[in-house]
């Protein structure tokens, strides 16, 4: 199992990413959560097998349709035990 820390930048909130990222983080069946961020960037753990984490990171980098991606930081992280793939409050 692999867990990585995402950190997307650019026009992320009130584009759906939020949603757009539970749907495809339980589509490929990863454990973790999705949460935006004060300072106006989405934060993600994604938890799961290293191809499926690989390709959540590719898909980061997208967003969905709304959204405008600038970057996308990837740091290798713990598995902190998550049961699913969930929202959590915006920290």
């Amino acid at each position: 199992m692999k867990a990585v820390r995402l950190t997307i930048s650019g026009d992320v909130q009130g584009v759906g990413y939020r949603a757009w990222a539970m749907r495809i983080g339980v589509e490929l069946g990863l454990r973790g959560w999705v949460r935006n961020r004060f300072d106006g960037t989405v934060e993600m753990l994604v938890i799961g097998a290293e191809n499926s984490v690989a390709v959540m990171i590719e898909a980061a980098r997208r967003g969905p349709r709304a959204a405008r991606v600038s970057a996308v930081q990837v740091d290798d992280d713990e598995d902190s035990g998550s049961r699913g793939f969930v929202a959590l409050p915006t920290a």
